[in-house]
């Protein structure tokens, strides 16, 4: 029986060339068309997270689409990490840098409270510029990141390294 990364795996698409010339894109939106597969990646990041957190952050677009189920799963509120602009106020906005130029993320500050325990769940760690400014939001409204989760780590590119100031607690389903 294959394990849960090796199914992940045969059902990623690698998208040559997307979204600029020379990068590799692994396309995960083939999983939500195996709802089998989709809830048991659901199960492991919740076998992973129970009783460690009391809120789970979605990143804007993609971690939404599992994070939404992990956290009602979890029986945790869901909160919405987006980009600038996107949330009614109150916010509280993080930039950061990206490869060309830079970006700001926002979170309405009165759904994360002081204390709370929170995982950040995006789609893909790369470099760790996104789910970093995440962190320094959650921060910011005196919570602590307990956990960080993804479906794919791309380790030649490091992003775990600007996490672990945050927390040891990284989970992710494959690496590549």
């Amino acid at each position: 029986m294959k394990t849960l990364a090796q199914r992940i795996d045969d059902t990623l698409v690698n998208v040559a060339d997307f979204p600029k010339p020379g990068v590799l894109y692994k396309d995960i939106t083939p999983l939500f068309l195996n709802p089998d597969l989709s809830n048991d990646i659901i199960a492991e990041f919740v076998a992973r997270a129970k009783g460690k957190i009391d809120v789970v952050c979605g990143i804007e677009s993609r971690g939404f689409l599992y994070g939404i189920q992990i956290a009602h799963q979890l029986g945790v509120p869901f909160v919405l990490i987006r980009k600038a602009g996107k949330l009614p106020p109150p916010t509280i906005a993080q930039s950061y840098d990206l490869e060309y130029g830079s970006a700001t993320i926002e979170i309405n500050s009165n759904y994360i409270q002081p204390h709370d325990r929170v995982m950040i769940h995006d789609d893909v760690l790369a470099t760790g510029g996104t789910a970093e400014a995440s962190a320094r939001l959650i921060e910011q409204c005196g919570a602590k990141v307990c956990q960080f989760s993804f479906i794919i780590q791309l380790d030649f590119l490091d992003g775990v390294s600007k996490l672990k100031s945050f927390t040891d607690d990284i989970v992710t389903m494959i690496s590549y």
